[in-house]
């Protein structure tokens, strides 16, 4: 697979996401989605997103309500497939299994997005319920950009790959996380989902500027934009952050996504809820703050977003 820098355009999709606001899919909000006024709404309307993103794995058996509901909705709205089990960063290599089912899906429904995560959630033996940080070394990065080059064969496709939520640094780790990522745009022609909140997270967590952090990602990288909320938790040692994605998204992270976007000009932005879920038209008011900072600044440079319909 051919390697691009990491100046140029990193992604390659079917039709791309608009540079809007987007929300996780989840079933209570199924009917929600598809409540279209005769000549009225629309995806991408004041009551309805412009794309939706849900995790393939919810989706994995053949048949049934969940595909019927799927079905209909994507005949609506641009799908982005945020995958949460490839375990791209295993010492044994990526769940095979899990890439085959993923492959599977995507031929069926083609959709504009296809991403995984900076991490790793299984061992030869185990699987794990989080997506565990890995160490930011020469040679993690070489078997992270395989695993990629993997996948991406596999789906004939560029792919995201999404920053973590770390809680902590490996005492040996040679680079630093942007490093890492750049390192991996450059070896494989992966784009990267930007999740601002995980950026408050990680940066909190471990003593690092977001301001900083922010500052330094290349929008030619993006082609996915996450906010999402996480909880504050006070021990002995000092304040925890865990990104649990259970509430509205906090000052500070809106705060870095429109500093992000005041350069970057508008992308494909998504309000990610995945616990204690709210009302669809809770989800819907964030979206909107999301789609009122975009529309201020849609008249800077796109950045990745031109990659993702170019």
């Amino acid at each position: 697979m051919q390697s691009l820098s990491h100046h140029e355009p990193a992604i390659a999709t079917p039709d791309g996401l608009p540079p809007a606001a987007g929300i996780s899919l989840k079933p209570q909000h199924y009917e929600h989605l598809l409540q279209f006024e005769d000549g009225g709404g629309k995806a991408g309307s004041s009551s309805f997103p412009a794309w939706l993103e849900l995790h393939p794995q919810n989706y994995f058996a053949h048949g049934g309500p969940p595909h019927r509901w799927l079905s209909a909705i994507a005949e609506h709205y641009s799908l982005s497939f945020h995958s949460v089990g490839l375990s791209l960063g295993s010492a044994d290599g990526l769940n095979a299994a899990d890439l085959e089912k993923l492959a599977d899906l995507c031929a069926r429904y083609n959709p504009a997005v296809v991403s995984d995560h900076l991490s790793f959630s299984g061992s030869a033996h185990d699987r794990f319920a989080d997506l565990l940080p890995i160490p930011y070394t020469r040679e993690a990065l070489d078997h992270f950009a395989a695993q990629i080059g993997r996948v991406q064969s596999r789906l004939k496709r560029n792919i995201l790959i999404e920053n973590p939520s770390r809680y902590l640094a490996y005492a040996d780790d040679e680079m630093d996380e942007i490093s890492f990522i750049a390192g991996l745009t450059a070896k494989t022609g992966c784009g990267m989902i930007f999740d601002i909140n995980n950026v408050e997270v990680s940066c909190g967590n471990l003593s690092l500027s977001p301001q900083q952090y922010v500052d330094a990602i290349d929008p030619d990288w993006v082609g996915e934009i996450h906010l999402a909320g996480h909880n504050i938790e006070e021990h002995e040692s000092g304040t925890l952050r865990i990104d649990d994605h259970g509430s509205p998204v906090s000052d500070i992270t809106w705060q870095l996504f429109e500093r992000f976007i005041a350069r970057a000009g508008p992308l494909p932005t998504l309000i990610e809820w995945d616990t204690d879920v709210p009302e669809y038209p809770v989800l819907m008011a964030e979206a909107a703050k999301v789609q009122s900072m975009l529309d201020r600044h849609s008249a800077k440079p796109q950045g990745a977003a031109d990659a993702l319909t170019g």
